[in-house]
């Protein structure tokens, strides 16, 4: 029942800088979104175990079907958003490619009343909004514009670097934990695996002169001889690598606008719980956007109540994060710290359930 317009710098099913494994929380979104199927036919393989490695230690947990949730999937960042995009688009949003938000115009007494939009050509257009949404990542400019601050940060981060290999376990997800150092393997599409490590920020800032490529190579061998020889024997595909940034709440409202994903709240990727998180709030934004529309309380109420749930939900997930990142851990430690996580994301599924019941397959 609303008019959305959504505005992309870049093309449609690009590829970025994304943890794009899905823990159980993501997937049950996506299964209520009546979008699970899509990603399975897509060629995501469903994921029955998740392994730590601690040290030589393994600990395999397995994952149990629980309703449409069959298991975990990781699709790639090319598949994911355009499933999410084509299924926006089928519900009647609009979407212009190749545009990016250059300015917000306020009413006098500040509140936001239309965006400015931008392509390459130089064209721009005056959109008038009820409401504009910062989706755009964890340097939005929505949030510079809006002037939205921290309001809650975490001190920890971690650098990481990752490709896609080939010949890699595929049997699930694989986190492996050494002194300081850390590294996974998350299967997904065409029989590829996104194999990254982790390490602190001054190891890869200091390491960087030497190339991507040495310095993922040795914190992978002093993490896992077994991925190391995997990882050397087939040749190194491109790499990325992200220098880490600190893990922080922003606000997220104000009249008229509000910032969802990244934009609003970022954490360390180690813990791979970004795109769960993103698919949570996505409808939380949605469902206070429709109140605030419908409801009895006016649209500022409705946009800081998301606030207040989504920092409600995120403030155990974030500092727990950040003390796994800190890398500062014995094994010992590290395994208490993924109970605790463990704990936090049964908690955020049983309140995504609270929501509504799945609906029969149509």
């Amino acid at each position: 029942g609303l008019r959305v317009l959504v505005v992309d710098p870049v093309e449609r099913g690009r590829d970025t800088l994304s943890t794009h494994a899905l823990m159980r929380g993501g997937v049950l979104q996506l299964a209520r979104w009546r979008l699970l199927d899509a990603v399975r036919e897509s060629g995501a393989p469903r994921l029955m175990r998740t392994t730590f490695h601690y040290g030589e230690e393994q600990i395999a947990v397995d994952i149990e079907p629980d309703g449409e949730v069959d298991g975990l999937y990781a699709p790639r960042r090319t598949v994911i958003d355009r499933i999410l995009s084509e299924a926006a688009d089928e519900a009647g949003a609009e979407f212009r490619y190749g545009w990016s938000v250059e300015d917000l115009l306020t009413s006098p007494n500040g509140h936001v009343t239309h965006a400015i939009i931008r392509n390459a050509a130089g064209q721009r257009r005056n959109i008038q909004a009820d409401v504009v949404v910062g989706a755009d990542g964890a340097r939005s400019k929505v949030a510079r514009l809006v002037r939205a601050h921290p309001t809650h940060t975490a001190p920890h981060a971690t650098a990481s670097i990752y490709g896609y290999f080939d010949h890699m376990p595929s049997d699930g997800y694989h986190w492996h934990f050494a002194d300081g150092l850390a590294a996974g393997v998350i299967p997904t599409n065409d029989d590829k695996a996104c194999l990254f490590v982790s390490m602190p920020p001054t190891r890869f800032l200091e390491g960087k002169s030497a190339g991507l490529e040495r310095v993922f190579l040795d914190v992978l061998r002093a993490v896992s001889a077994d991925l190391f020889v995997r990882a050397a024997s087939g040749g190194t595909p491109s790499l990325r690598g992200f220098a880490g940034a600190p893990s922080m709440l922003r606000e997220s409202a104000g009249p008229g606008w509000a910032l969802v994903g990244d934009a609003g709240y970022f954490k360390d990727p180690l813990t791979a719980h970004g795109m769960t998180d993103a698919l949570r709030d996505a409808e939380l934004l949605a469902r206070a956007i429709v109140a605030g529309r419908e409801g009895s309380g006016t649209m500022d109420d409705a946009l800081l109540a998301y606030v207040e749930t989504r920092d409600r939900l995120s403030h155990g997930l974030m500092d727990v994060t950040s003390r796994i990142a800190s890398l500062e851990w014995d094994l010992a430690d590290v395994k208490q710290l993924h109970r605790t996580l463990s704990r936090e994301m049964k908690e955020e599924v049983a309140w995504m359930r609270d929501w509504d019941q799945l609906r029969p397959a149509a």
